[in-house]
């Protein structure tokens, strides 16, 4: 066998129990002792002519075979994957109903219809309105925007909203990344005289009738939501920020108006921030829209991102996906959880610089302040669940009465990444239960709550994420309910590790590490390549980062070659394996360089720039 086949045969990690190309490790805990951390590794073994590919795109094996693990399986799709662009995107006429919203639309700007644009308190739904609203400006609209406020209004469009609209002589609702599940308050609207356009992105609630799933979609003048049964558009997986965006798109080419089509470079920055915190599938369209749009957002002419960015620390020439989702993101969506998000969008509509540069300031003081609120929700929910053993539902439904409504939705993501199970986090809210709801992979949590939905007042969401209104007295009964509809198996709760390619480190140099980076951006759908290596010697090692939360180790790969290994994960539950596995001491041991500890990684390439110097770069992100 080569060299080059070895590395592909070689097996991942030695683990206590294998089912087909999938390891568990891990094990029961002694008693008193903390629980030993279980995942599932999977190796990829999908198959495809990785030599003729790497000869073709002049890429290497290792890069093709990635390119195959993402589900690409033919040359148009790694074309597009590697060098698409904005052309390659879809048509914005091909979602049902855009011919009328467009239409309509045009006609209401015409006739000097007073139009209001209706969004949510999020970063999708805070970049949708803004969208929209610069958007009918350009185009010289009569237009302003309201969105709700998550304690007062809750989600979407509801009665007052309805009601003030027609107060305040509103003549056209326009909705975006809400309103596909308010048929009641569309209806109303109505009766008030009000038209409504529904742009959204949620899934479309529905009736089982003969074995057969009908839509209810809203009575509205039309309804653009790429998750109508009826709707042929080829990736369903837009945000709402992208039907945003698609509308627009399709409103600058029927007017032919210029100051919309000069706009949508600017506009396009928007579509892939909510793109990336509405955590949407970097795939096909979406992946295309975030990279260009990140092209454009390093160079942004907006001067509330600019703000945002520079109270931040952030570079703007080395702006990444992981920057709008865990940096920028947070602050406009703190002003909505602890504030109201009429602050992010004043943010985004900032006309000075030192307007811009004040209201910045503000939303990152409310995002540290909604960091601290999040640690004490997700201590006090841990403590719940072991008071009450809830850790032993399939379905794990936490009531935590005193933590803020708005922080339901962050502390229940954080519980899924603790606990690996469905989460349902709820809290008291002004009228009534209201809560959130986070997912695992094989859970569609929007079904699930259909099964159940006369125990909710009020609910909507995705496959992986929902949201909801109910009565305080229907939380035990929905908690059994869920728990007894739900058909995971105790596999489904192991976290699952995907490794693109068993590499030993040796076989990882910079012009790897470079080409790597012709799949950014990375994000949920397209996560950065995982690759991994048996048997790695950890010989020296020493803490880093405020408190020694994170370590550099020496390592000596089997091959005899010294490397350097980062680790940025929960050290504490690294020193615990490495002590049940080695016995007491043999930690520190290791810190001072006085033992050799082996162990199998899962890690990272990367090019880390220190003072204007690339270096190589390996993050241990799994071991066993």
């Amino acid at each position: 066998m080569s060299r080059q086949e070895t590395l592909w045969a070689e097996v991942v990690c030695k683990a206590s129990r294998r089912r087909g190309d999938a390891f568990i490790y891990g094990g029961k805990p002694e008693k008193g002792k903390r629980k030993r951390k279980m995942e599932k590794w999977f190796v990829a073994a999908k198959r495809a002519d990785f030599d003729g590919w790497a000869r073709q795109f002049q890429i290497s094996p290792v890069l093709a075979r990635i390119l195959r693990n993402r589900e690409l399986t033919d040359e148009g799709q790694i074309e597009r994957f590697l060098h698409g662009g904005l052309s390659d995107c879809y048509s914005p006429w091909l979602l049902k109903d855009m011919d009328k919203a467009a239409g309509l639309l045009l006609q209401a700007v015409e006739e000097g219809v007073f139009l209001r644009v209706i969004g949510d308190y999020d970063v999708d739904g805070i970049c949708s309105a803004y969208l929209l609203t610069k958007g009918l400006r350009c185009l010289g609209a009569r237009v302003d925007t309201a969105i709700p406020h998550r304690i007062h209004d809750g989600y979407g469009l509801n009665e007052h909203l309805i009601r003030e609209a027609a107060r305040d002589g509103v003549g056209m609702i326009l909705t975006c990344d809400n309103g596909i599940a308010a048929s009641a308050q569309i209806a109303l609207a109505g009766e008030l005289g009000v038209r409504v356009i529904v742009t959204d992105h949620h899934e479309v609630p529905f009736a089982e009738e003969g074995g057969e799933r009908r839509d209810l979609l809203p009575e509205a003048l039309a309804v653009v939501d790429p998750k109508r049964g009826d709707c042929s558009y080829p990736f369903p997986g837009i945000c709402g920020g992208v039907v945003a965006y698609k509308l627009l798109s399709a409103l600058a080419e029927k007017s032919e108006n210029c100051a919309l089509k000069e706009a949508m470079e600017e506009f396009l920055e928007f579509a892939a921030l909510a793109t990336v915190c509405d955590v949407m599938e970097l795939k096909d369209e979406n992946r295309i829209l975030v990279k260009e749009g990140l092209k454009r957002m390093r160079h942004t002419k907006n001067l509330g991102l600019k703000a945002l960015m520079e109270v931040n620390g952030l570079v703007p020439e080395r702006l990444n996906a992981h920057h709008l989702g865990f940096v920028l993101g947070p602050c406009l969506n703190a002003t909505g959880r602890l504030d109201t998000a009429g602050r992010s969008l004043e943010l985004l509509m900032s006309a000075a610089p030192g307007e811009a540069m004040q209201a910045a300031r503000e939303l990152k003081e409310l995002n540290d302040s909604r960091k601290n609120l999040t640690a004490q929700g997700v201590e006090q929910a841990r403590q719940e669940i072991e008071r009450l053993q809830l850790d032993r539902d399939k379905v794990m439904v936490v009531f935590l009465p005193q933590v803020h409504e708005s922080l339901a939705g962050i502390i229940a993501g954080r519980l899924r990444e603790r606990y690996n199970h469905p989460v349902f986090l709820l809290t008291r809210g002004e009228e009534g239960v209201k809560g959130s709801g986070r997912s695992v992979e094989g859970y569609h949590m929007y079904r699930a709550m259909t099964e159940v939905k006369q125990y909710f007042t009020k609910f909507g969401g995705h496959a992986m994420a929902a949201g909801f209104s109910m009565e305080e007295k229907d939380i035990e009964p929905l908690r059994q309910a869920l728990n007894a509809n739900c058909t995971l198996g105790e596999e489904d709760f192991l976290p699952k590790v995907h490794i693109d390619v068993p590499m030993p480190l040796e076989y990882a140099d910079q012009r790897l590490a470079e080409e790597l980076e012709l799949l950014e951006p990375f994000g949920t759908g397209n996560p950065k390549p995982l690759f991994a290596q048996k048997d790695l010697t950890f010989l020296s090692g020493y803490r880093m980062g405020a408190g020694g939360s994170f370590a550099r180790y020496r390592v000596r790969t089997p091959g005899g070659e010294l490397r350097q290994l980062v680790f940025f994960g929960d050290l504490e539950q690294f020193h615990f394996f490495l002590e049940e596995k080695y016995g007491p001491g043999s930690v520190e041991a290791l810190y001072r360089g006085e033992t050799a500890l082996q162990v199998s990684v899962a890690y990272q390439l990367g090019l880390n720039t220190y003072r204007g110097k690339k270096e190589l770069q390996f993050v241990m992100r799994h071991y066993c």
